[in-house]
């Protein structure tokens, strides 16, 4: 592959880009950023009162469906109360799978170690040998949301930051409703030409306009209609620059909402908001933690028209679909979780892991590890003011084509998705396809894109950073491009691995690089290991820490922030997501279960399992765990709960190897208020039961007491 790009300098930036209300200068210009202030309003919450306990035992573990019982649990359930499942399996066959309608938790003793399973869906290496397709888990009011309410068309322009708009009628809206704003690109577009290369013939033709590219196309096949059927797959048909915007008031004609617009909609292009009625209404304050689901197809959970509701903490595993899909949605957040392992990693939508679609805005993934999947992430006709922040997502594939590298983090792969900010992750690239049309507005901040994928050393299409045809306005700033020592091959441009490849079409590399692609980007102090420089479109400028943080995230614990650095003299420190994931137990390891059982309190008598209380303050504190509570010396890693009780200060506790310390936080905790955190440690190999099992260290002022009890180890 051979790409082409002319360096672009002298971007005009002229303005400031206010961020989640915070000024922060004018390294990105207000045209191309938004208010980025995404999730459920105030962080998660954390939830105590408990309305129903579930023991798998009661289902033979896995043997009969326990669906209904979980599912009658939930329904009975007072909101804001948390129906608990116990550890083992779950068997989840039922038509449609557990339906979360209301504001309540589902949630398990950890990943791992409470599984929800369906037997009857997606089975490995195919899409062929499902006998039901249907999810594990959809959160939301029914299963398959239409979003074809009432529709009125706006009698003033929607702009881009405004609170509010007017409409011809406002009958039937109301405070707290949920609406669908969009409008037609179809009806304004045309014909557009391609760039030739050497006026070589092209068989390509485009339907597009001044921001939107439809799709791709042959003259042969097109005919006189140039509308893809695929169009309305994920918006309303022709109208996929979308959003869904909560009603904060109706007053005359003037519906004010919750959130500002994040781009604008336009009279000229037939401007509607579009109301969600009857079963898809939405629900709010639902969620999952702590559980490992599998087995899904159509995905194995969804979110379907909720709101401020969440997933956290859970795996998610051997789906066809999506591994998490997020549909007709506001303000919903992933966090804290392990996607991995499709059973179908091949192009067609049958192996990716998170999906945005159908106009869901303002979401929040963060803090992830997502593995093994054909596309890491999606964005179909969606994304307005979301944040993929701080996630380790790698190994994106094809099963039967393992040597093209596939598209990395991305806020594409359908016409219509804009302003999304992608901050602090780490993937193999940054791409944006245009597969089924183009994405528009997004901004790389922070990131490292390292150019190689952990598992597959093929390199037919590498790049760091890539733009296909179509994709405009977008801006990279603060990166750090590439893998120190590996790049040996690689050209910054205008090669086969390619630190930046802009404005190409994999379909027809005949094509000339897409001019606008090339004069939209904006690319502002990216370090990358190729040239060993740090490169600016302007002049150099201070990089903000965030674009949508006011603090250093809490789930670093004492690691640095930014992690990401490409004016230091260190570019890369640690993600949180990353080592994670690296301190799991090996694959190929097992797991045992074994009666849960105490191995640690520091409220008992003095002793090598008791008290005194853990020293604050970064002190250290070993504890034995080999040999204990049915522990072998073998023993590669344990599943634990970790609990801090009445903690003297805000902070965090970490639990690791001895000898091998981690800055990553094991429990964060506020002051007075005891918290639990299930989770797996790693033992390491060839220890002897002799020797300690965990190390112990907190940046908690005063002393605190802990307790460690293990329900499984690995080996």
């Amino acid at each position: 592959m051979r790409q082409f790009e002319s360096l672009i300098t002298g971007v005009s930036v002229v303005a400031l880009s206010l961020v989640a209300g915070t000024a922060h200068g004018q390294i990105l210009p207000a045209s191309r950023g938004t208010v980025w202030n995404p999730g459920v309003p105030g962080g998660v919450p954390v939830r105590t009162q408990v309305c129903a306990n579930i023991n798998a035992a009661s289902y033979g573990n896995g043997s009969t469906d326990a669906t209904a019982a979980i599912q009658a649990a939930l329904d009975a359930c007072p909101e804001g109360r948390v129906v608990q499942l116990t550890g083992g399996i779950f068997r989840i066959d039922a038509a449609h799978g557990i339906i979360i309608a209301k504001g309540v938790t589902l949630r398990g003793v950890g990943p791992g170690l409470t599984l929800l399973r369906r037997t009857n869906g997606a089975r490995m290496g195919s899409v062929t040998a499902i006998q039901r397709a249907d999810p594990v888990i959809i959160i939301g009011p029914q299963r398959w949301p239409t979003s074809e309410g009432p529709s009125v068309a706006l009698t003033t322009e929607g702009l881009k930051g405004a609170m509010s708009i007017t409409v011809s009628s406002v009958a039937g809206l109301a405070a707290g409703q949920f609406v669908l704003i969009d409008d037609d690109n179809y009806n304004t577009s045309t014909w557009l030409p391609l760039p030739n290369r050497n006026g070589a013939p092209t068989s390509a033709r485009i339907w597009g306009n001044d921001r939107t590219v439809f799709m791709l196309h042959s003259p042969s096949d097109s005919g006189d209609d140039p509308f893809p059927d695929s169009l309305g797959w994920f918006s309303r048909d022709g109208r996929p620059i979308n959003e869904v915007k909560e009603i904060a008031s109706v007053s005359g004609n003037t519906v004010t909402f919750t959130t500002p617009l994040h781009i604008d909609y336009r009279l000229a292009g037939g401007a509607q908001l579009t109301r969600y009625t009857g079963d898809d209404a939405h629900i709010k304050n639902a969620s999952v933690e702590d559980l490992s689901v599998a087995g899904g197809a159509n995905g194995n959970i969804r979110f379907e028209c909720a709101a401020y509701s969440w997933v956290r903490n859970i795996e998610s595993t051997m789906w066809l679909g999506e591994g998490v899909a997020i549909n007709n949605s506001f303000r919903v957040e992933v966090r804290d979780s392990y996607i991995h392992e499709t059973v179908w990693p091949n192009p067609g939508g049958g192996g990716y892991a998170i999906s945005f679609a159908n106009g869901s805005s303002e979401v929040l993934v963060e803090n992830n590890i997502v593995m093994q999947a054909n596309k890491v992430m999606v964005s179909r006709s969606a994304g307005a003011g979301s944040v993929i922040g701080y996630n380790y997502m790698d190994d994106g594939h094809i099963d039967y084509a393992p040597d093209w590298v596939e598209v990395g983090i991305n806020g594409s792969h359908m016409v219509g998705a804009h302003h999304m900010l992608f901050e602090g992750n780490y993937s193999f690239n940054y791409d944006s396809d245009n597969t089924h049309g183009n994405a528009i507005y997004h901004t790389v901040f922070r990131n490292h894109l390292a150019g190689f994928r952990k598992t597959y050393p093929g390199m037919s299409n590498a790049r760091t950073a890539g733009l296909m045809f179509g994709s405009w306005w977008h801006s990279f700033i603060g990166n750090v491009m590439g893998t120190p020592g590996r790049m040996a091959g690689w050209t910054y441009t205008d090669g086969d691995r390619n630190i930046w490849s802009l404005g190409y079409d994999p379909q027809h590399w005949e094509q000339d690089a897409d001019p606008k692609v090339l004069s939209t980007i904006l690319r502002e102090g990216n370090f990358d290991y190729v040239t060993n420089q740090v490169r600016w479109d302007t002049a150099p400028q201070t990089i903000p820490n965030s674009l949508y943080l006011t603090a250093k995230p809490a789930f670093f614990g004492t690691n640095t922030w930014p992690w990401v650095d490409p004016t230091g003299t260190t570019k890369l420190y640690t993600l949180p997501a990353k080592a994670r994931f690296e301190s799991k137990p090996a694959v190929g390891s097992r797991f045992y279960s074994v009666t849960p059982c105490r191995v640690a309190d520091t409220r008992n008598p003095v002793g090598p399992t008791g008290g005194p209380a853990v020293d604050g303050g970064g002190a250290t504190r070993d504890f034995q765990v080999v040999g204990w509570c049915g522990i072998p010396a073998d023993a590669r890693a344990i599943a634990a709960n970790v609990t801090v009780v009445n903690p003297p200060s805000n902070g965090h506790v970490t639990v690791f190897l001895p000898g091998v310390p981690t800055a990553t936080s094991t429990l964060n905790v506020r002051t007075g208020r005891t918290r639990a955190n299930s989770v797996v440690i790693s033992l390491g190999m060839g220890r002897t039961a002799a020797q300690p099992g965990i190390s112990v260290t907190s940046g908690l002022t005063g002393q605190f007491h802990f307790i460690l009890d293990v329900v499984g180890y690995f080996k």
